[in-house]
């Protein structure tokens, strides 16, 4: 019987989804962004750490964004 109970329990978990390889290049550009923006400031160079930390900034909001409209084009899709 409990083996009945433990097979229907693990049958409602749902599976993660795999992130699409736009997700995972997404997310290395903005680890990517935000290391050299670290280092250019350790650096003291002003400019390039300023840049790096305005891309990080970017792909951040972007990767938010696209969290939020997949969410809204689920829910849409229900």
């Amino acid at each position: 019987m409990q083996d009945a109970t433990a097979v229907r329990l693990t049958m409602d978990q749902q599976t993660p989804a795999k992130p699409s390889l736009q997700e995972i290049v997404l997310r290395a550009l903005r680890i990517a962004a935000s290391t050299v923006a670290i280092v250019e400031l350790l650096r003291n160079h002003w400019t390039g750490g300023a840049l790096a930390a305005m891309a990080w900034l970017l792909f951040s909001q972007v990767e938010r964004l696209r969290g939020s409209a997949d969410e809204t084009t689920r829910e849409g899709s229900d």
